[in-house]
């Protein structure tokens, strides 16, 4: 080995220089998988890829997250931020959530900083199996089953998949295939007309 040549290190784990990146270096990693996943899809976009817009090593990376799925499904939960709103949806009056969760599955989706990044996520989990069992398991167990599950309601995964479908059947009519009326309407009077069918997947015995 010469004397400049770098010295050896285990796969995954970053190198001193990509360490000493600072604790923001996550939260970069993490803005620029979001925005390869939104502008290349799923399909074509690479850990080496992230790394790059991200300035740091790939190694860095594959320590924070560990594969490209693992990736992939922070980048959605980033999108959604569901600690913040799991409390927020649920911590109000029963007989509100429907108005509540419906609120917020549209201000996501109409605020066009997280509507970019979650139209590529949608198109991947279309055309791409790994990037459907990313969006199955963030949208039903990270989100609606915990919503349901908080509840206590009998079957909360059949109706956590119930509420699922009819808000992702929204955002492919509303917002990828772009129907009308459907994707002018205002968005409160989409809530008015939702809001009662998510109530009663979600609460009516």
């Amino acid at each position: 080995m010469t004397e400049d040549a770098p010295a050896p290190r285990r796969r995954g784990r970053p190198s001193r220089q990509a360490a000493a990146e600072g604790p923001d270096a996550r939260t970069r990693i993490l803005e620029a998988a979001r925005t390869e996943f939104a502008e290349r899809g799923y399909d074509k976009t690479s850990i080496r890829q992230v790394a790059k817009a991200a300035g740091v090593d790939a190694a860095l990376v594959h320590h924070y997250f560990g594969t490209k799925d693992e990736v992939f499904a922070a980048a959605v939960e980033l999108s959604f931020e569901p600690a913040l709103v799991i409390p927020a949806v649920i911590g109000g009056p029963p007989e509100g959530l429907g108005e509540r969760l419906a609120r917020y599955f549209l201000s996501v989706w109409e605020n066009p900083a997280t509507r970019a990044p979650l139209l590529a996520i949608l198109r991947s989990a279309l055309t791409h199996e790994a990037a459907a069992k990313v969006l199955r398991g963030f949208v039903l167990r990270r989100l609606l089953e915990r919503i349901a599950a908080d509840l206590d309601v009998p079957e909360a995964t059949f109706r956590a998949e119930l509420a699922a479908s009819h808000m992702i059947g929204i955002a492919m009519l509303r917002y990828v295939i772009r129907a009308e009326p459907l994707a002018s309407a205002d968005p409160e009077d989409i809530v008015a007309m939702v809001a009662p069918t998510l109530q009663r997947y979600l609460t009516e015995s």
